[in-house]
Order: C-alpha cells, then sequence, then structure tokens
C-alpha cells in the first residue's frame, strides 16, 4: 500500500502530465502479489519526441521542488520514444503514440486496476483522515508525558525549597548558638 506521500506525488506527476497536454493519461494501480516493484504505473504519450522530453522534464521539475524527490532511473531520454522514469513507489511511462500502441502496458498488467486521478484523490483523502483519527491518542500520551515532567518538576522544586528552608533554620539556630555561647 502507497504511503500518503506515494499518493502525492502520482497525484502530482498526473498533474504534470496534463499541464504539457499528454494525451491518455493513465494510472494503474499494480497488484501488489505479481509486482514488488512498483505500486502504480503512470502512462501518458505526447504527439511527438520533443513534447515526450518536455512531459519528463515538467514531471522530474515539479517532484524536485515540491517534495525534493528526484528519479532513481530515467530511460530512453535521448529517443524519446519511451521515456521511462522509476520513482520507487511510483513508475513513469511517457510513449510516442506509435510505440504505446506497439508495446501496450495496459494489456501486459491484465491483473492492474485502471484508476482515475478523481479516485486516487478520494484514496487520499481517505488515508489523511485515517491517519488523522490516530494521531489524537499520541497526542494525548504525549501531553500525559508532559504533564508528568511538570508535576516532577514542581515536586523536584518544592524539594529545593524545603531544603533551602532547613538549610537556613539551621544556619540561624547555629548562629543563635553562637551568639549565646558568646555571651557567657
Amino acid at each position: 500500500m502507497a504511503s500518503i506521500e506515494g499518493y502525492q506525488l502520482v497525484l502530482a506527476a498526473a498533474a504534470a502530465c496534463e499541464d504539457k497536454k499528454a494525451e491518455d493519461i493513465r494510472i494503474l494501480a499494480l497488484d501488489p502479489a505479481e509486482s514488488g516493484l512498483s505500486d502504480y504505473f503512470l502512462i501518458c504519450n505526447g504527439t511527438n519526441e520533443r513534447q515526450n522530453v518536455a512531459i519528463t522534464d515538467e514531471i522530474e521539475i515539479r517532484l524536485k521542488r515540491e517534495f525534493g524527490v528526484y528519479p532513481t532511473s530515467v530511460e530512453g531520454r535521448r529517443q524519446a520514444e519511451w521515456i521511462l522514469m522509476d520513482y520507487v513507489d511510483f513508475i513513469v511511462h511517457v510513449f510516442s503514440p506509435e510505440k504505446r500502441a506497439f508495446y501496450g502496458l495496459e494489456r501486459l498488467r491484465k491483473s492492474a486496476t485502471t484508476i482515475t486521478v478523481a479516485e486516487l484523490h478520494a484514496e487520499l483523502k481517505a488515508l489523511i483522515t485515517a491517519s488523522r483519527a490516530k494521531k489524537p491518542a499520541v497526542v494525548s500520551a504525549k501531553k500525559a508525558v508532559v504533564k508528568k515532567a511538570a508535576v516532577a518538576k514542581k515536586a523536584g522544586a518544592a524539594k529545593k525549597v524545603a531544603v533551602a528552608k532547613k538549610v537556613a533554620v539551621a544556619k540561624k539556630v547555629k548562629e543563635a548558638g553562637k551568639g549565646s555561647a558568646r555571651s557567657k
């Protein structure tokens, strides 16, 4: 299962594809039993090689700027007919229309589920809501620890004050004893 950041990365990459006018953008949720390499494939195509490079450049720039994430590997940028960008949680495939029809990744990954950007947004919101529901218990536990530390600190301060009072009383008694010894 993808993390919150994984969902956000895929959505940002899909938005970058849309901004550069990529065609037929699809997100495939891969079956974890069959694919241990990644959670999602983001597949799209441009109308020509220059647009394919522009799409991948936009994805790389946006993910670097917004999340500080770089692809672990980029393949095929020089030929620009099929550019693959590996972000570990997801893999971006930018095709020329001819290569996309020829290789047909959607056909090869029959067990993968095609999801829309809206569905991915909904999954992200559900994941965020679930994680926020778990946090109050953690926060209340932290508050209890802080409260105990404050009580211990106050108790320590009270002990210091009591010790200081005892020392002051002992000094007064000692001084009083010295004064009475001098008067004799």
